[in-house]
């Protein structure tokens, strides 16, 4: 079954390099027990969840969608930097601890390598399932890559692409491989290849959770596209997606199983029925952050504020069912109740909707606006409760896209797709918004040309790159 995963740990190298000085990082191989010969030992690698890690923890807070406490935010660091936008503070210098969104990418990044240049000499395999194994690696490193050019680079702009830098690419498992930080262009150029070369040999059905299947390629791509502004693109990848997957969690249901425990004065349990592993919605499963990986949504970790929120839709089963409102001294916050595993940095069909309904309000015209809203709404009625659900529908596409971008904010809180698409809408001057809010009795605000849409690179890679150069992308 699908949802099925085996916990194996052939290497520990992912904790020793997160934990110890920053060597070179990008010229280490993995090392195992033993040396990987079989297409199983290879395929072992997929397995294993902990090269599924996806940190976005200084997005999540640039976009204020995590309760911070007072104690956290009352010394410059980098995560308070970020989450009251200190634009003046450098956070090239106090990057010297948040590694993981550089490294658990990286380590993944040299598995991937591993069965990409390796499984062809593999034995006790077909060609057929070598090329399926291959083509899964493929996807996994362009999702990686992703995240990495989108959290460490600028926004992609056909008209900047080729001049601006995104991060080091490295696409050899050998000791001492060189790695060049290429362009936004470049790399963009080498996540497609990967993605279009993969999709022919992508399975139907994958033999876990964490191995991408076509329905997941495909998704990739729209993602993809949607992040480039190929809009016509997008939808089309996105509704070949859709047509592999369709099927939605009704988080209506859910609550109504489970709303005894729910709306049960001061309980704060987390130990709800699990569904995030078994969900029909998964096109593929990857962690957030090693946090959200052991803990899930659940206590102040995965906490909002009131004024996040107020942000969701009056009658969301969602949202209620994953957060109680509780007074945690000195704040009245909603509480984290969710500790099941948390996908917060794979794809899921929601996210195809939304790039669907984008895609079609884009065009104009109310046809596509009508096709739009019906994408939208269909997600809708499996999250509102049936005495607030009412269909969304939109006369314009401004109007459209702020219902779409709302949803999907909502939908996706505490993932690295709400800064994805924050930055993407920053460089459009009809959809960019300054964010602001009230601290500590200050007004403060966040431009959407500020400098702080880029991630510093931790100082441990900039200090030992490896067999390469590495710039920073951001000034401070």
């Amino acid at each position: 079954m699908k949802f099925k995963i085996s916990y194996i740990a052939i290497i520990s190298l992912l904790a020793a390099m997160l934990f110890s000085s920053c060597d070179n990082y990008l010229d280490v191989l993995p090392k195992g027990e033993k040396i990987p010969t079989s297409l199983a030992d290879y395929e072992a690698f997929i397995r294993n969840e902990y090269n599924h890690l996806n940190d976005a923890a200084q997005a999540i807070n640039l976009l204020n969608d995590v309760y911070k406490r007072p104690s956290d935010l009352s010394y410059v660091s980098l995560s308070s930097i970020n989450y009251n936008w200190m634009g003046n503070e450098d956070r090239i210098i106090q990057n010297n601890s948040d590694e993981q969104a550089y490294y658990y990418s990286y380590a993944a990044i040299s598995y991937w390598n591993l069965i990409i240049n390796n499984v062809p000499d593999a034995t006790e395999a077909s060609d057929a399932e070598k090329l399926g194994l291959i083509a899964q690696a493929k996807v996994l490193r362009a999702m990686n890559y992703f995240h990495l050019t989108n959290y460490y680079a600028e926004q992609y702009d056909e008209a900047t692409a080729a001049t601006k830098l995104s991060v080091p690419l490295i696409t050899s498992a050998d000791m001492g491989a060189p790695s060049e930080q290429i362009s936004i262009a470049k790399m963009y150029e080498f996540i497609l290849t990967d993605l279009t070369d993969a999709i022919p040999n992508l399975p139907i059905e994958s033999a876990t959770l964490l191995h991408p299947d076509l329905g997941c390629g495909y998704a990739m791509l729209a993602r993809v596209y949607l992040q480039m502004e190929d809009y016509d693109s997008a939808l089309k990848y996105a509704q070949n997606a859709l047509d592999q997957n369709n099927k939605l969690f009704n988080w209506k249901e859910y609550y109504t199983e489970n709303k005894e425990q729910i709306e049960k004065e001061d309980d704060w349990s987390t130990s709800y029925p699990s569904k995030t592993m078994t969900s029909p919605e998964n096109y593929i499963f990857r962690y957030g952050s090693s946090t959200y990986k052991n803990s899930g949504q659940s206590g102040t970790n995965a906490a909002l504020t009131l004024v996040r929120a107020a942000q969701f839709e009056d009658g969301d089963a969602r949202f209620a069912s994953k957060w109680k409102k509780k007074y945690q001294a000195p704040d009245s916050i909603y509480y984290g109740i969710r500790s099941d595993k948390f996908n917060a940095g794979g794809i899921t069909t929601p996210e195809m909707y939304y790039i669907k309904a984008e895609c079609l309000a884009r065009k104009g015209g109310q046809a596509n606006l009508d096709e739009a809203m019906l994408s939208l709404n269909t997600v809708r009625k499996t999250r509102i409760f049936d005495d607030k659900y009412a269909d969304l529908t939109a006369s314009s596409t401004a109007e459209a896209i702020a219902y779409i971008r709302k949803e999907k904010a909502n939908e996706y809180v505490q993932t690295a797709i709400p800064f994805w698409d924050m930055k993407r809408f920053n460089k459009d001057a009809n959809y960019a918004q300054t964010l602001t809010k009230v601290f500590d009795n200050q007004s403060l605000e966040l431009s959407p040309d500020s400098h702080m849409w880029v991630m510093p690179f931790p100082m441990g890679a900039t200090s030992n790159p490896g067999n390469g150069t590495l710039v920073q992308n951001t000034p401070r």
